[in-house]
């Protein structure tokens, strides 16, 4: 079960995560230009990273340490630290997010990064909101490392990186991802597509409350929502 809505979310990140960085990063010299070595972070510098399914935000600590939010399944499963603290894949991130279970973990800067091009402090420019003073910044994520409630929407790695260095959470994924359910309830070939799957499961699964129900009724909300 948990295999089919790891896909699925997968999917939905993916599509979310590449309008979001396009509508964020294409065009924006700035940006590109602060692609940085670890000789030029400064404790309390907000660092950035794309990742597979989106772009990926944390602060920086001082001696290659990174401390950022990551959505992460295993510290439901295991009590083990060294199980833990072994980098999060895609895959254990992805059922954190299902689980809403995530920790705020301190990780070295080759960790956080996963392979990607460190981008520094480009949210500075993007927000034109002043950041607070390093040292209060790294102090601020220092506080917060340890268990959180993960909200895909409401609290992410965005929103912890951007109140920690700006003293209000924020999050230009959560208002691109937003939009591009908007865009998918208000065209109407959602409804008919929704139809057709629903159609197709009671074809291949037979008539019962589980498949009618949602045939019915997923339809008439987006075109209610339309």
């Amino acid at each position: 079960m948990l295999d089919p809505l790891t896909f699925l979310l997968e999917k939905v990140l993916l599509f979310a995560r590449l309008s979001a960085f396009h509508s964020i990063s294409s065009g924006d010299d700035a940006r590109t230009a602060s692609r940085c070595e670890g000789s030029k972070l400064r404790r309390g510098d907000l660092l950035e990273v794309p990742r597979t399914l989106f772009i990926h935000f944390g602060i920086y600590l001082g001696d290659n340490k990174v401390a950022h939010l990551m959505p992460d399944i295993m510290p439901l499963i295991t009590n083990d630290k060294s199980q833990i603290q072994k980098t999060v894949t895609n895959k254990r991130l992805l059922l954190g997010v299902l689980a809403k279970n995530a920790t705020i973990r301190v990780d070295t800067v080759e960790d956080f990064a996963y392979g990607s091009p460190v981008l520094l402090n480009a949210m500075d420019d993007a927000l034109k909101t002043p950041p607070l003073p390093n040292e209060e910044v790294a102090r601020r994520a220092e506080k917060l490392v340890g268990a959180i409630a993960y909200s895909l929407l409401w609290s992410n790695c965005e929103h912890f990186a951007t109140y920690c260095r700006y003293g209000a959470a924020s999050s230009f994924q959560t208002e691109k991802f937003c939009e591009s359910l908007k865009s998918v309830i208000r065209d109407q070939r959602s409804i008919f597509l929704s139809a057709l799957v629903g159609v197709m499961s009671i074809i291949y699964l037979g008539i019962a409350p589980s498949t009618t129900l949602p045939t019915i009724l997923v339809p008439f909300l987006l075109w209610m929502a339309g």
